[in-house]
């Protein structure tokens, strides 16, 4: 079966090359799926798309109108797919339901421990041969409480680790885990959660109920010197008001791996162009911020496992099979 892959990142076209091989052939390109190039797909029956492509209801037309019956999405995500058009062209759709949650759970806290140790400013320094330590006290993460929202299977990596360093862990989600119980989680509302955490990390999933979870209210119940870090999904938080919480000087630190705006901007360089997102720019300004461009999936692991899982996807639909990855079946 011939595939066409959008958004394949360098490091990832010879996993997804050697996981299609020799059953499938695939052609990957670069770009990113929308409007535009959309019609690249023409002739091609599955289109693997990223979580950073848009496939909303023209795009879908354009692509069954090429030829395209199946979606595969290299992906945990899918709110970037009208699943309800999808369905309507008879198109199956799946993505890969699960992949090493540890990757993005270590990630989370590479950013935690970074922005509370003021690793990016201390590293700054000494490659200027500044070897001062004024400004970079941190605290000790043992002892101290953290929030976990969303208690899955990322949610309960992160909680191990926190349980590792000695951390009080308090949880919220809409169904308790009991691996996250046998650590000493506490199950909490929202309000408690935040106004007690000294560290907050988000695992849970964009739907509309979660969407701008982080508002404006919510930072204002904070601690003062309380750190936040966002690892799922951008839409979370609500930026123009962290932006203002973090201006008053409400928050001890925040990482972001992702960021509500981020289609188009993450992925891209943009080192010779002036920064259009004014948000963006604004918090790129914070010492105490800390934002990567949605790396925390990126490992050998996860990324093979995610390629692997794809390609089952793809083999399962020519199978007329149907799995736990299966958005739209196939004939919707």
């Amino acid at each position: 079966m011939e595939i066409i892959a959008f958004g394949v990142l360098a490091d990832e076209r010879p996993l997804l090359e050697a996981a299609c091989a020799p059953r499938h052939g695939v052609r990957c390109v670069e770009v990113f799926l929308n409007r535009y190039t959309a019609p690249t797909a023409g002739g091609y029956e599955v289109v693997s798309s990223s979580v950073n492509d848009v496939l909303d209801a023209p795009v879908l037309e354009t692509l069954r109108a090429g030829g395209t019956r199946m979606i595969a999405q290299r992906a945990t995500g899918y709110n970037n797919i009208d699943l309800a058009r999808a369905r309507e062209l008879g198109m199956t759709v799946a993505r890969v339901a699960f992949y090493s949650p540890y990757a993005v759970a270590e990630f989370a806290w590479a950013l935690a421990l970074a922005v509370n140790r003021k690793t990016v400013r201390a590293v700054g320094r000494t490659r200027e041969f500044d070897f001062r330590l004024n400004g970079l006290m941190g605290r000790d993460f043992h002892g101290r409480t953290v929030g976990v929202l969303g208690t899955g299977k990322i949610g309960t990596a992160f909680s191990r680790i926190a349980h590792g360093f000695g951390m009080r862990l308090l949880g919220w989600d809409v169904v308790e885990n009991a691996d996250c119980h046998a650590l000493g989680m506490a199950y909490v509302d929202k309000k408690q959660l935040f106004a007690e955490a000294d560290l907050i990390s988000l695992h849970v999933p964009l739907v509309p109920e979660t969407y701008h979870l982080v508002d404006r209210g919510v930072l204002a119940s904070m601690k003062p010197e309380a750190i936040v870090v966002n690892t799922g999904r951008g839409g979370l938080i609500d930026t123009s008001a962290l932006v203002a919480a973090l201006k008053s000087g409400k928050l001890g630190g925040v990482g972001l791996d992702v960021y509500e705006e981020e289609a188009g901007v993450f992925f891209f360089d943009h080192s010779l162009e002036v920064m259009t997102d004014d948000v963006l720019a604004r918090l790129m300004t914070f010492r105490n911020v800390l934002i990567t461009s949605h790396q925390a999936y990126y490992t050998r692991d996860a990324v093979g496992q995610i390629v692997t899982g794809t390609v089952r996807n793809v083999e399962d639909y020519g199978a007329g099979r149907t799995s736990e990855n299966t958005l739209v079946p196939p004939g919707g």
